[in-house]
Parts: C-alpha cells; sequence; structure tokens
C-alpha cells in the first residue's frame, strides 16, 4: 500500500493565488499545496509536466490539480491546456472551479431538485449568460428540463444557447429570453416552475410583484448574496423556506451544500488518476452527499 501524501497544484489564473480555495483544499484532507498564481495558458505544460514524471503511474492518483481564479474563461482554457498535456499511463485527475461556479450551479440546482421532478419541467435561468448561470442552465437541460436562457440582449441569449449545443446541450430544451422584456419574462414565469437568479452582486432581476404572480413556480434560487437581493424577497440565508407553495433558497442557503460538493470534489481527485471534475460530474457528487445526508444508501 502507497504511503504517498497527497499534493494539490493550484493553478490560479488571478494576480494572487485564492486563500479560500487553498483553505478548502487543505480542510479537504490534501498534505501538500503548491500554489501557482497569474498562470498563462502558454505556461500550463511545464507545470504539468512537473506533475506527471515525479511519481510513478501507480502513484499518480496521490497528485492533482486544482484550476480556479475569477475569470472562468481563463480557468478553462487552463485546464484544457493541462488535460491536453497528459497521455498515458502518466495522468493526474483535474477539477476546475473558477470564480466557484461548477460548485455552486451543482449545488443551487440539487436544491430545488429536492422540492420538484426537473424532468420535463420549465425553469426560468436570470443572467444565464455568465458562468454560474450556463452551468445552470447545462445542468438543468441535461436532466431533462426546458430552460429560459435570459439575457438582457436576444442575441446574448442565442449566443449563450450556441455556446451550451457546443458542449452537448441539446438546443430543443433551450429558449432564449430577453431579460429586459418585463412581458416576456413573466410570461416564462408563469409557465415555470422554478427560477435561479445568478446575476452579478447588488443587481435586482426580479421584484416581488413579478415572483407573487408566478404562481406555477415551486422553488426560487436566488445566488446573490450582496443587497439588493437578486430576486426581492429572498434573504441570503433562506434555506428551504416555505413561501406559501413556494421553496425559497438564498445565496447562503445554497452555500452550505455548494461548500461540501467543494470539498467532496477535492477528495474525489485523489480517488484516481483519470478524473476531470467540471460542473456534471459535481452534479453526481453533489447527489451523493444528499443521498448518504438523507439516508438512502
Amino acid at each position: 500500500m502507497s504511503n504517498k501524501r497527497k499534493i494539490l497544484i493550484q493553478l490560479d489564473t488571478d494576480l494572487k493565488a485564492s486563500v479560500f480555495d487553498a483553505v478548502v483544499a487543505i480542510d479537504a484532507g490534501v498534505d501538500h499545496l503548491l500554489q501557482y498564481s497569474n498562470v498563462k495558458q502558454e505556461e500550463v505544460r511545464s507545470l504539468v509536466h512537473g506533475a506527471m514524471y515525479t511519481r510513478g503511474p501507480q502513484d499518480l492518483k496521490h497528485t492533482a490539480i486544482f484550476v480556479g481564479g475569477s475569470s472562468v474563461a481563463h480557468g478553462e482554457a487552463v485546464a484544457m491546456a493541462a488535460f491536453e498535456t497528459l497521455h498515458d499511463p502518466f495522468r493526474v485527475s483535474i477539477m476546475l472551479d473558477s470564480n466557484g461556479s461548477n460548485s455552486t450551479a451543482a449545488a443551487a440546482v440539487l436544491c430545488a431538485q429536492q422540492h420538484m421532478e426537473i424532468r420535463d419541467s420549465f425553469s426560468v435561468v436570470l443572467a444565464a449568460t455568465g458562468p454560474v448561470g450556463q452551468r445552470v442552465c447545462r445542468i438543468l437541460a441535461n436532466l431533462g428540463g426546458k430552460v429560459f436562457v435570459g439575457s438582457r440582449s436576444q442575441e446574448r441569449a442565442e449566443e449563450t444557447i450556441d455556446e451550451l449545443v457546443r458542449a452537448n446541450v441539446e438546443r430543443s430544451r433551450l429558449i432564449p429570453l430577453v431579460s429586459e422584456d418585463e412581458a416576456a419574462v413573466n410570461g416564462a414565469l408563469i409557465r415555470s416552475q422554478a427560477v435561479f437568479a445568478c446575476g452579478a452582486a447588488g443587481i435586482r432581476l426580479l421584484t416581488a410583484q413579478q415572483l407573487a404572480a408566478a404562481t406555477s413556480l415551486r422553488v426560487a434560487v436566488d445566488l446573490n448574496a450582496v443587497p439588493p437581493e437578486g430576486i426581492e424577497g429572498i434573504g441570503a440565508f433562506d434555506k428551504a423556506v416555505e413561501r406559501g407553495n413556494r421553496i425559497d433558497y438564498g445565496a447562503l442557503g445554497v452555500g452550505g451544500l455548494k461548500m461540501k460538493i467543494h470539498k467532496a470534489s477535492i477528495a474525489a481527485l485523489f480517488e484516481s488518476n483519470h478524473r476531470f471534475l467540471d460542473c456534471q460530474e459535481m452534479l453526481t457528487i453533489g447527489t451523493d452527499i444528499l443521498a448518504r445526508q438523507n439516508g438512502i444508501w
């Protein structure tokens, strides 16, 4: 049995590597954390080679890579460059969670799924063009739901749908929605069972009046923790709060599950040397967390 210590290589695209991600990694059981900041795509190859060739193939599951930073697009490029550098049998597992987008999206959908059936349902995702919003859309559609992809412009909504289709999401499940068109948003809400507000901090996306009129909603999730609320009337600490026939979650109400997914995903990196953890993989990890929590297995 190998006694190799767990080494996590943190590739951060920001000028300073995230303290938050470092603390979570240590709490998740990493023995040694190697942090690299301001990582550029062209620098990844040499860094990954250092991970690949310092241990024998049988011990490489004890080395893993975490890609973080505030820019999801930059993080995706770095993670893909790392993945493309690897080859058999010299592989290490990789986790991508720039700006917490993957773990947050997985947690948000799982919170909603505890109170409704996603398959064949309709959901409105506001600010769907952002990194969390795109991933919420992807997960919902891949679970068999239909998704109103909200953006301030029709063009950007359709561009986002094209991006999701390139990520193997079925186009027929994605419906563009112009969030500046109040009548269109209200119409989508009336048809929907869930709404997710994924906008930037401090921007209101939905009023209390609009929310109250959406009588088909079963779940409302606001991922903005900075006042004013993204969805008026939902507090940041709301966690499965019943309001009539609807269940509400705020950002910090989702945050507990997000943190569990984040830590469990880091631990999962060291179970084998060939995993690539993105939003769908984190959804599976979160599903397992909830199953254990609820005593299903």
